[in-house]
This record gives C-alpha cells, sequence and structure tokens, in this order.
C-alpha cells in the first residue's frame, strides 16, 4: 500500500515539475491571493501565502477523500 501511494506521489511530482517547466505564469497566483502576506523591503522579501495553503490543503484533503477506499 506504501509503495503505491509513493509512485502516485512520484508521478504528481514529475507532472507539477513538467508544468513549472513548460507553462511558468500558470502557477503565478501563487501567494498573490488575497490574505496572503508580502512583506518586501529593499534587503529583504517575506511571503506567507496563508490563504494559498489552505486552498491547497482543501484541494488536497477533497483529492484524498476521493480517491481512498
Amino acid at each position: 500500500m506504501t509503495a503505491k501511494w509513493l509512485i502516485i506521489a512520484g508521478i504528481a511530482l514529475v507532472v507539477v515539475g513538467l508544468l513549472l517547466h513548460f507553462l511558468p505564469g500558470l502557477f503565478g497566483w501563487f501567494g498573490r491571493l488575497p490574505g496572503d502576506i508580502r512583506i518586501e523591503n529593499e534587503h529583504s522579501r517575506i511571503y506567507i501565502p496563508i490563504t494559498t495553503m489552505v486552498v491547497i490543503s482543501i484541494v488536497l484533503t477533497l483529492l484524498v477523500n476521493l480517491f481512498r477506499p
């Protein structure tokens, strides 16, 4: 069972990597949703994507529950 999930996770990472490589603007929204914190000054940048992480968590929870036996 664990091996199956590791294979699925590996394939998913490859797909995301290919999407990022060939379509770099596809994830331009990441870290720019309302509720995400961005602090920039001349010496540093801090990104705290709170809303983005909540959206990703909800999507992953739904996917896991769909494919769970």
